[in-house]
């Protein structure tokens, strides 16, 4: 067939992790210079993708698919780490939300929420991919209360 029909495949925008397949988000310039060590930075486009898959070692990756692992992070971040605080602005962690499922209450997720959305949040720069961690916490939050 003649190339000048075929249609060429449209980018949405989207990208997957060359590692695992798992849909990527798009990272902050600014998060990626905040947590990978000074040699990694200079292997990988600041235009990059977070893979927030917590199985996979990769955690940045650019449009031409070099990556950065998580051996190239300056330090722990979530979910690639499960012991890493999943808000990185005011430290928030997975045992802070069990605890307050445990007392039946939600005073340490709503402070954490209601801190990450007040100005005092620097998530573009200590958010692993640059964004707020309010979807995130309200997601793991619902996970436990629902029993998962």
């Amino acid at each position: 067939m003649n190339k000048a029909f075929v249609r060429e495949p449209e980018d949405t925008g989207q990208r997957n992790c060359p590692k695992c397949g798992s849909l990527a988000v798009a990272a902050t310039p600014e998060a990626v210079e905040e947590h990978l060590t000074s040699e990694a930075l200079g292997a990988i486009s600041r235009a990059a993708w977070f893979c927030p898959f917590a199985k996979c070692e990769v955690v940045y990756f650019d449009n031409f698919e070099r990556i950065a692992t998580v051996e190239q992070i300056k330090y722990p971040v979530w979910p690639k780490d499960p012991d890493a605080p999943l808000c990185s602005c005011f430290g928030l962690k997975r045992e802070d939300i069990e605890q307050d499922i445990r007392e039946g209450g939600v005073s340490r997720t709503r402070a954490a929420v209601t801190q990450a959305k007040s100005p005092a949040a620097r998530c573009t720069t200590l958010a692993p991919d640059g964004h707020s961690c309010v979807a995130e916490v309200q997601r793991y939050y619902m996970k436990l209360k629902q029993g998962g």
